[in-house]
């Protein structure tokens, strides 16, 4: 009997997650019911949401999508509100469903450093490793060319692709051409893959950074950042890569709306002026790369739109990640397998539930250069990850800013030699106007650094 009582909270908690699944799956049911109609019964939920011919099948998607990622938070909060009400972890029974609990409510946990498999106690609390001896000018050079070139050949091949597989038409076996549709299978493919590059890198690097956060904490940042992520893949159905590409540059002007929305942050008057410039850029290049003719189908109101709700969500992403580090301290290579386990599991679960990885599989296997594409693609975008953290970490921000600033540059060039976009002239200027504002920023930034160092400095030290 007491054996039993001890089980009644795992089977409370297994409860919630079948009873959830059911009731979702349920609901999923009727949807398919009431879109189905006259098609097949074997005809998945996500092939009718496809097969939606509106200009705003768009919309359906992302509701789909967000009712797919409710299987994972409707008993992640049912399990989170039970554990509060019933002081679940102050009990004494540790088996493994308490481990988990405990590590994604708390953080604390045996498992929680993320460390290799079979590291013992004295690895874990083994110092930190000694500064490494300085680098000689060549050493950082080549240093330097190293991430520029990774950063370059990484995300140039991803823009490259990127736009390729959401625009260009893929032949089958039988010579007929066809586009692939579910933007989400991509940010699964690409957010599984960068969860494996970490944890691996993590388990053949250890972090000497003991790692205390909740795991629920990158729940949010891994939320945002795959709806970040669906929205800037579903924009190109509607805006060319270009525009896209110039509308990242000017992600500053709603990184400082969220931060001054959620943490209060105050900002130099250059840092204004220059998201001033770079709005005005971005209205010239608009206004001079589409064609009046083609306007619907290239840069739409849709377009715009899809756009400014992705760069919301990536600067919440930023806001949310840099209170994380401020409070838990954990390295970025953690914050990365963190973020990216949690978009699996939201993205996998989305796409479970409508069906979507068997339409995203049969049209693999019928599109082999698909298959080359996305693995490609997935990979770059673990890799330029990757080289993102380690030339922070090497050279800090502002050479990574100026690195990825060249990058969207020739990434727009790119685009328009490959895939034959017009820009006229004034679509130029705007560009030009972008990137100055963009290094300008940098040369203030690091200008009025340099004048707060040199006054800290120059004070009168107190006498003891």
């Amino acid at each position: 009997m007491d054996v039993f009582k001890m089980r009644v909270p795992e089977l409370v908690i297994c409860s919630f997650i079948v009873v959830s699944l059911l009731v979702i799956h349920f609901f999923s049911d009727l949807l398919r019911a009431s879109l189905g109609g006259h098609y097949s019964q074997d005809v998945t939920l996500s092939q009718l949401v496809e097969a939606q011919s509106s200009d705003y099948a768009w919309l359906l998607k992302l509701l789909v999508n967000c009712f797919g990622y409710s299987c994972v938070f409707v008993p992640g909060y049912l399990i989170y509100k039970y554990v509060a009400r019933t002081n679940y972890l102050e009990r004494g029974n540790k088996t493994c469903l308490y481990r988990a609990v405990n590590m994604c409510i708390t953080g604390s946990s045996s498992y929680d450093q993320l460390e290799p498999l079979g590291s013992s106690t004295a690895d874990k609390e083994r110092p930190a490793a000694s500064t490494p001896p300085k680098r000689t000018s060549s050493q950082e050079a080549v240093q330097l060319m190293w991430c520029f070139g990774g950063l370059m050949v990484s995300y140039l091949t991803w823009g490259v692709l990127q736009e390729k597989i959401m625009t260009q038409h893929y032949l089958n076996f039988a010579g007929e051409s066809s586009k692939f549709k579910d933007s989400q299978f991509l940010v699964f493919a690409n957010r599984l893959l960068a969860f494996l590059v970490a944890l691996a890198y993590l388990q053949w690097q250890p972090s000497p950074v003991r790692h205390r956060a909740p795991l629920y904490k990158y729940s949010y940042a891994s939320f945002s950042n795959i709806m970040s992520a669906w929205f800037q893949y579903e924009a190109l159905k509607f805006v060319n890569f270009p525009t896209q590409v110039l509308a990242k540059s000017c992600k500053i002007i709603p990184v400082m709306l969220m931060g001054k929305i959620m943490s209060k942050a105050k900002y130099e008057s250059y840092e204004y002026a220059t998201a001033l410039l770079i709005s005005l850029g971005m209205i010239f290049f608009l206004g001079g790369s589409s064609d009046s003719t083609k306007a619907s189908g290239v840069t739409t109101l849709t377009g715009i739109f899809l756009l400014s709700m992705y760069m919301v969500f990536d600067s919440f992403t930023a806001n949310w990640q840099g209170s994380l580090f401020k409070s838990y301290g954990m390295t970025s290579l953690q914050m990365m397998c963190g973020v990216n386990l949690f978009s699996s599991i939201f993205t996998g679960a989305s796409l479970s539930m409508q069906g979507g990885f068997m339409d995203s599989l049969a049209f693999a296997t019928e599109h082999p250069k698909f298959v080359f594409d996305m693995v490609v693609l997935s990979i770059c975008s673990a890799v330029g990850q990757l080289f993102i953290y380690h030339t922070i970490d090497v050279f800090g921000p502002v050479v990574f800013t100026i690195i990825m600033t060249l990058r969207q540059a020739v990434a727009i060039m790119l685009s328009c030699f490959i895939y034959q976009h017009s820009i006229s002239v004034l679509g130029f200027f705007g560009v030009l106007i972008v990137f100055v504002a963009i290094f300008l920023r940098v040369y203030c930034n690091q200008r009025m650094r340099a004048l707060r160092k040199r006054a800290e400095a120059n004070k009168p030290k107190m006498a003891v």
